[in-house]
C-alpha cells in the first residue's frame, strides 16, 4: 500500500511547452497539456489497477535481515489484496481447527486416562507437555526468523500430525503422555506461527481486530466440540476421535503454506527479494546457520527451561518428595542453564535472541510477567472444572464442555470490541485497568460459588465475567509485546510472551495437582461412609466411578463435597495470584499504536 507505480509516464511538463499557433489561434501549448492532464488520468487509473506494478518499484528489503523477515516482508509486498484475504481466511479455518481439536480433546482426556485408571494424574500430563512446550518457542522463533514462516508453519503441522497418530495408537498411560508432547508442542506453535503471520500482514492500529478475526472461531468450537466428544464417546470411541483430525489436519492447514510460498516465488520472480550469494562450502554452511540460529543460546534456553520445569510435575512421586536429591539438582541446574542463557545473549551471541534493550523494556517485561500471573491464575483450578461440573452438578460431557467454554464464547464477541476499541482510541492500556479487577472479581465470586448445593446458572455467570478480563488481556498483551520491538523481533516478542504464558500455566497445573492431591483424597476420606472407604483409591482415579453413584446417594454427596472442598482452595490461590497483575499493568507504557508504523507491504 502506498507504493510508487513502477510504470512512471514519460510526459512534457508545462514549461516544456511549445508556442506555435495552430489555424484556429489555438497555441499547442495548451494542446499538450491537455495530452499531459489525460497522461496523468491513465498513470492515477494504472495505480489503482495495476496492483502487482504499485508494489514492485522502490521497495526496499533492509539487508540486514534475518532470511525469514526480509522473506515475509517482500511476500507482504508482492501479494495482491486477493491473496491477503486469502491468508486470513486459511487462517481462520486452521484456527477453527485448533479450537475443535482443543475443545474435542479437553472433553476426552478425562476418560482417556480413566481408562488407565489414572484420573488424578490428569494435570501431570498437562504439566509435562506445557514444560516442552515452553522450551520450544524460542527455538521456533529463531527458525521462523532464519528460515521462514511458510517453512515453520510446515515444521509444526508435522508435530500436530506425528502427536494426533501416537495419541490414536496410545495403549498406555506413558505413549499418552509422549503423544501429548508432540500434539502440544505442534498445535500450540502452529498457532503461534500463524499470530507472526498475522503480525506481519497488518498495521498496529488494526492488529487487534485481525488478532479478534482469527480467534472467532472459537465461539464455534465452544458448543460443536463438546457435543463431538460426547457423541465420538459413544460411537466411534476416543482412539477414533483423535485419528479422526489426523485426517482432517493436513487438508486445512494446507492453503495457508502454498499461498505463503506462492506469493514469495512472486517476489522473487520481480525482483522484489534478491536472491542471497551462495558459493559457502558444506562447512561454511553450517557455521553460517549456527550463528545464525544462535545454537548454543537456544540449547541453553530448551534445556534449562525443561530441567527447571520437570521437578514441579515428579517432586511428589519422588522418595522424599522436594527433599529428594535429584529433584534439588533438576531446579539448581536448571536454574543455572538459564542464566547462562541470558549471560550468551548478553554478551557471547553473535546474532542474539533480541537486542539488549529490548530485554530491558518496562512494557515488554510488564505484559510476559501479566502473562505469566494469568496463565498460572487461570490453570490453578481449571484443569477438573469439567469433572467438578459432571460430578457435583450432573452435566453430561456436553453440558460442561459448553460451560467451560464459555470463554471461548462471550470473548469471540468481545475480542472485537476491544479490537474496535483500540482501533477507535488508538490506545490499549485502558483496557487492561478495566479488565484486571473485573477478572479478579469474578475468580473471587467463583470461590463462594463452588459449592455442591450451588446453582450452575451463577457458575455461568461468573464464568461470563472471567471472559470480559480475559479478553481484555488476551489482546493487549499480544499488543503490548509487539509495538515494544521491531519487526526483525516480533517473532522473539511473541515467543518471549508464549514462554512466560506456557511456564505460568505450567506452574498452575503444578499448584492445581498439589492441592488435589493433598486435599481431595483426604476429604473423601473424611466425607465418605464406611461403606465405601474401601473404594477410595477407585474414587480417586476414575472418573466414570465417580458418576457410577447415584444422585442423593451418601456416596455422591460425599464426592461432591470432596470436590468442592478442593476446587475453592484452587480458586483462592488463583484468585490471591492475580492481585499482582496490577503492578505488572503499571510496568505497561501507554503506547498510541494509531500512530506508529512497523511493517512494509500491502497490509490490513
Amino acid at each position: 500500500m502506498g507504493l510508487i507505480n513502477r510504470f512512471r509516464t514519460t510526459r512534457l511538463s508545462k514549461t516544456e511547452s511549445i508556442s506555435i499557433n495552430s489555424s484556429d489561434d489555438k497555441p499547442l501549448d495548451l494542446e499538450l497539456n491537455d495530452v499531459s492532464d489525460k497522461t496523468k488520468e491513465v498513470t492515477t487509473s494504472n495505480q489503482v489497477h495495476d496492483q502487482t506494478s504499485d508494489q514492485l518499484d522502490d521497495v526496499e528489503i533492509d539487508k540486514d535481515l534475518q532470511h525469514g523477515v526480509k522473506t515475509i516482508e517482500a511476500t507482504a509486498v508482492a501479494w495482491s489484496k486477493r491473496s491477503l484475504i486469502g491468508v486470513f481466511i486459511s487462517i481462520w479455518f486452521v484456527y477453527l481447527l485448533n479450537a475443535f481439536q482443543s475443545s474435542t480433546a479437553g472433553s476426552l482426556d478425562s476418560y482417556v486416562v480413566s481408562d488407565w485408571g489414572e484420573h488424578s494424574l490428569l494435570t501431570v500430563i498437562s504439566v509435562v507437555s506445557s514444560s516442552m512446550t515452553a522450551a520450544v518457542f524460542i527455538p521456533l522463533a529463531k527458525f521462523l526468523d532464519l528460515f521462514g514462516r511458510a517453512e515453520g508453519y510446515l515444521l509444526m503441522v508435522g508435530f500436530c500430525e506425528l502427536g494426533l497418530i501416537l495419541m490414536a495408537c496410545s495403549h498406555d498411560l506413558s505413549t499418552y503422555c509422549a503423544a501429548n508432547v508432540f500434539y502440544n508442542v505442534g498445535f500450540t506453535g502452529l498457532i503461534y506461527s500463524i499470530d507472526v503471520v498475522t503480525a506481519d500482514a497488518t498495521q498496529l492500529k488494526n492488529r487487534a481486530l485481525a488478532f479478534a478475526f482469527t480467534s472467532s472461531p472459537y465461539m464455534i468450537s465452544a458448543f460443536a466440540g463438546s457435543y463431538a466428544a460426547e457423541k465420538m464417546l459413544e460411537t466411534i470411541g476416543w482412539a477414533w476421535g483423535f485419528g479422526t483430525f489426523a485426517f482432517i489436519t493436513p487438508v486445512v492447514c494446507a492453503p495457508l503454506y502454498l499461498i505463503l510460498k506462492y506469493n514469495l516465488r512472486k517476489a522473487k520472480k520481480n525482483g522484489i527479494l534478491e536472491r542471497e550469494p551462495s558459493g559457502r562450502t558444506i562447512p561454511q554452511s553450517i557455521k553460517h546457520y549456527i550463528i545464525q540460529f544462535d545454537a548454543l543460546g537456544v540449547f541453553l534456553f530448551a534445556s534449562g527451561l525443561i530441567i527447571f520445569l520437570l521437578p514441579f510435575n515428579i517432586a511428589a512421586s519422588a522418595p522424599n518428595g522436594w527433599s529428594t536429591g535429584y529433584i534439588i539438582a533438576m531446579i539448581v541446574v536448571g536454574f543455572v542453564l538459564l542464566v547462562l542463557f541470558g549471560l550468551n545473549e548478553f554478551y557471547l551471541a553473535p546474532v542474539p535472541f533480541m537486542k539488549h534493550k529490548f530485554f530491558a523494556n518496562r512494557t515488554l517485561i510488564g505484559a510476559c510477567c501479566l502473562d505469566f500471573t494469568y496463565q498460572l491464575s487461570y490453570y490453578c483450578w481449571n484443569s477438573y472444572f469439567t469433572s467438578f461440573l459432571q460430578v457435583v452438578n450432573y452435566l453430561t460431557v456436553a453440558e460442561a464442555g459448553y460451560i467451560s467454554h464459555t470463554f471461548d464464547i462471550v470473548s469471540g464477541v468481545l475480542l472485537f470490541i476491544v479490537g474496535y476499541g483500540i482501533r477507535k482510541t488508538g490506545y490499549f492500556k485502558w483496557l487492561l485497568w478495566v479488565g484486571l479487577p473485573l477478572y479478579i472479581l469474578a475468580q473471587g465470586l467463583m470461590i463462594y460459588f463452588r459449592r455442591p448445593t450451588g446453582y450452575v446458572g451463577y457458575i455461568v455467570m461468573t464464568q461470563i465475567f472471567i471472559s470480559v478480563g480475559g479478553s481484555a488481556f488476551t489482546i493487549c498483551m499480544q499488543l503490548a509485546v509487539l509495538v515494544a520491538v521491531d519487526h526483525q523481533y516480533i517473532a522473539a516478542a511473541l515467543a518471549m510472551l508464549n514462554v512466560t504464558g506456557t511456564v505460568g500455566g505450567s506452574v498452575g497445573y503444578t499448584i492445581s495437582g498439589a492441592i488435589w492431591t493433598n486435599c481431595f483424597e483426604k476429604a473423601l476420606e473424611r466425607f465418605l461412609p464406611e461403606s465405601a472407604l474401601d473404594a477410595v483409591a477407585d474414587i480417586y482415579g476414575d472418573i466414570e466411578v465417580q458418576l457410577s453413584y447415584e444422585k442423593g446417594s451418601l456416596e455422591r454427596i460425599a464426592i461432591q463435597k470432596a470436590y468442592a472442598y478442593a476446587q475453592t482452595r484452587m480458586l483462592a490461590a488463583g484468585t490471591a495470584i492475580m492481585a499482582l497483575g496490577f503492578i505488572w499493568v503499571a510496568l505497561i507504557r501507554n503506547y498510541k499504536v494509531s500512530e506508529m508504523k512497523q511493517n512494509k507491504g500491502n497490509l490490513f
